[in-house]
């Protein structure tokens, strides 16, 4: 776990809620102008007010650097990194999205601890409580991986500790398995089946036949179930075979097989990850690709350098963001330059939804002047336009879903590549409220606030 001293030791013997008893009280503090009272009508909520009681605040990001999702998850951590190093140095862009930061959040250095989840939810589970145990975090992040993003939905929810996904596509997330103290940025398998849906329609018209690759988790079943529902109901297409299989399965075989016999004209596959990059090459070598077009509903980031070029030419995809929009959105090439700049490569969407969630969550605490969780939430959930890297948009607050836009993209051939990294040709930009769902759709029911 990197940003902790005691991140390989052993989780503190003393409780947690014992310990947060001892910063209760009434305590008057000022930084920069900025007060605020920690007092007897606001009692200990969460690692409230322990965890910004000191000089530094800590967010905790259990994020996957091994198994399927580890090329994933190394991207997101650098959006953080940069978000964090932003905050405590007033960086023109995090102003833009944070004004009133100010070398760090009410008067606090900004930290940031993490260590790998592997992608499982239980580990993930682990990490966050090492991590309130430990830092006293005041905001959890990190997911890739929506079945972990759903079980620290709920933990968040239990601890009162505020929590911002990264990148999570089940629709649950926000629907079925909202949770008050959870806000998410990103986009998502209904949103992504509304905004590419057209495309293929307008490309390849009406009643097609389509197979499907379904990874065997929530992000999977309902991001398959969205874009089924929009190409069915919406063009006549049909779904000639659904092949489900096991996340970090190795050998998609059995599954290729059976949509080599199934007449598809399209393979739309929704695995993520590595299961993505394999299955897809998997997929040509049963000579599959090119003969069906690829389609991948919810773009997996570097899947193009990992799967080949040759594959990933004339993929359609949706995504959050890709780095060409900086000749459009000057906020977007401030974060493109600055990426680069300190990593060396021009970012994926995982490390934008990463630096654009800290920086949301930067917003709302100075805006509210306090770290007390409910006061920030309330801040939130005022559903006032926040900046983005594609303009500024508004968080639900029935569901806490940020309704922000869905980029289309075409995969460009070898020959059409300007630079080593310039793997897709955005077609779209779509605007998040004509392709979100309504907000009580997926059956979100929030929390109480304490």
């Amino acid at each position: 776990m990197s940003g902790s001293k005691s991140s390989n030791g052993v989780a503190s013997a003393i409780s947690r809620r014992g310990a947060l008893q001892m910063g209760v009280g009434t305590l008057l503090t000022s930084f920069g102008g900025v007060q605020w009272a920690y007092a007897q009508d606001k009692p200990a909520l969460g690692t409230w007010p322990a965890g910004s009681a000191g000089d530094t605040v800590y967010l905790g990001a259990a994020v996957p650097l091994t198994g399927t999702y580890a090329v994933q998850g190394a991207d997101e951590l650098k959006g953080w990194q940069l978000a964090v190093e932003h905050i405590n140095t007033n960086h023109e862009l995090m102003k833009k999205i944070a004004p009133k930061i100010n070398n760090g959040v009410l008067g606090k250095k900004v930290a940031l601890v993490s260590a790998d989840s592997a992608a499982k939810p239980n580990q993930a589970l682990q990490v966050q409580q090492t991590f309130i145990n430990q830092n006293k975090v005041v905001l959890m992040t990190g997911s890739t991986s929506s079945a972990v993003a759903v079980a620290l939905n709920k933990f968040a929810d239990r601890e009162k500790i505020l929590y911002m996904p990264g990148i999570s596509g089940s629709n649950d997330t926000t629907g079925k398995d909202c949770v008050r103290y959870g806000f998410r940025q990103g986009f998502f398998g209904e949103m992504a089946a509304n905004a590419i849906g057209p495309v293929l329609v307008k490309a390849f018209g009406k009643n097609r036949k389509a197979a499907f690759m379904t990874p065997d988790y929530t992000y999977g079943h309902t991001t398959t179930q969205s874009v089924v529902d929009y190409l069915t109901k919406e063009a006549g297409w049909t779904v000639v075979t659904n092949q489900v299989s096991p996340l970090g399965t190795q050998d998609f075989s059995q599954y290729l097989t059976n949509i080599a016999n199934s007449g598809a004209e399209f393979l739309v596959n929704v695995n993520w990850g590595r299961d993505a990059v394999l299955s897809s090459q998997q997929a040509k070598q049963f000579g599959l690709l090119p003969k069906m077009t690829l389609v991948l509903p919810y773009q997996i980031p570097f899947f193009a350098p990992e799967a080949g070029v040759d594959i990933s030419a004339g993929v359609y995809a949706a995504t959050d963001f890709w780095w060409t929009l900086e000749d459009k959105y000057p906020m977007a090439k401030m974060f493109v330059e600055a990426f680069q700049k300190k990593f060396g490569y021009r970012p994926e969407w995982g490390a934008e939804n990463a630096y654009v969630s800290f920086a949301h969550w930067a917003r709302m605490v100075t805006e509210a002047g306090s770290f007390y969780p409910p006061d920030v939430i309330k801040q939130w959930e005022k559903g006032e336009p926040m900046p983005s890297l594609l303009g500024d948009f508004k968080y639900r607050p029935e569901d806490h879903q940020y309704v922000r836009p869905v980029v289309i993209v075409r995969g460009k051939a070898k020959k059409d590549m300007k630079n080593p990294e310039d793997f897709w040709e955005v077609i779209d930009v779509v605007q998040g409220d004509k392709v979100i769902q309504p907000a009580n759709a997926f059956g979100c029911k929030l929390g109480s606030y304490t």
